[in-house]
């Protein structure tokens, strides 16, 4: 059980339980849930491909969370180099099968991010900006992926979703680049924003993409269904924009590794809980 323990830790199981909320929203966004095999492979699809992620995102990033004091499995020694690699391959072998018996386009989405997820670990984290926009773009995803597992085209309420789940996600990225500039330096050079433009200037960013994401949240209360007017959104919503505001205001302003730790766990709980405020107006948009 400790092994099975460490390899969950490992591919951080608890995203792919916030990918597959996002999965199913999006799917009773587009047209409603699909058959119980669709909607079955639909799961799996995120589930292995974001553990194949994480793993060979630990497997590249072994020095840096060693640098940054991250006690991950491969960083205490639970897990081998080699076992990383093994997770990485059958959790993407998994996940891209499971797509390929849903639709074309499902089986292309999950192809484009398999293969960036291993790009990322490689070498788009050490790129500028990219890497943060790979992870940001791969929580907004899964709302294009449930929405073509369902439908050929883009259901409205979809786009602003996703583009608020994108600027949230990024801007988080970006606090998480703050948050481990020390590490990052020492251990592996990865061109960073708070590297290129410092601290300061990129809390700002943060800010200004959280201040767009929370103007997007109210947009869709005044003017997109089926969140226009839903009290089942509306006040958990407001509570994400509160602890987001507070995260990205902290950032610019209260500069300490212990708010920094705060904010993360925070920022954290702040999208799971709007992923679940979605999945919940979806609901009782499909009368489920």
């Amino acid at each position: 059980m400790s092994i099975i323990g460490a390899i969950l830790r490992l591919t951080r199981i608890e995203h792919s339980v916030m990918l597959c909320i996002a999965v199913v929203s999006a799917e009773m966004l587009s047209g409603g849930i699909p058959s119980p095999e669709i909607l079955v492979l639909s799961l799996l699809t995120p589930i292995f491909i974001s553990m194949s992620a994480f793993a060979i995102n630990d497997y590249f990033d072994v020095e840096v969370d060693r640098a940054n004091k991250k006690m991950r499995p491969l960083v205490t020694g639970e897990l081998s180099m080699n076992t990383a690699l093994y997770v990485t391959g059958v959790s993407m072998f998994v996940g891209l099968v499971a797509s390929l018996f849903i639709n074309t386009y499902a089986f292309s989405i999950a192809v484009l991010f398999g293969v960036a997820s291993l790009l990322y670990g490689y070498r788009l984290k050490e790129m500028l900006f990219w890497g943060n926009a790979y992870i940001a773009f791969s929580m907004a995803i899964p709302f294009i992926f449930g929405n073509f597992v369902v439908s050929r085209d883009l259901a409205p309420a979809i786009i602003p979703v996703s583009t608020m789940i994108f600027l949230s996600g990024l801007s988080r990225e970006i606090h998480g680049t703050i948050r481990d500039l020390k590490g990052d330096l020492r251990a592996r050079d990865v061109h960073t924003l708070p590297k290129v433009i410092g601290r300061s200037a990129s809390s700002v960013l943060a800010l200004l993409l959280y201040a767009i994401a929370i103007a997007i949240s109210a947009y869709l209360f005044i003017s997109v269904a089926p969140f226009e007017r839903n009290v089942t959104y509306v006040f958990p919503i407001l509570l994400v924009d509160v602890m987001l505001a507070y995260v990205g205001i902290g950032y610019v302003y209260r500069k300490t590794q212990r708010f920094y730790s705060l904010a993360r766990n925070v920022s954290l709980f702040a999208m799971a809980l709007a992923l679940i405020t979605i999945l919940a107006a979806a609901v009782v948009h499909v009368g489920v």
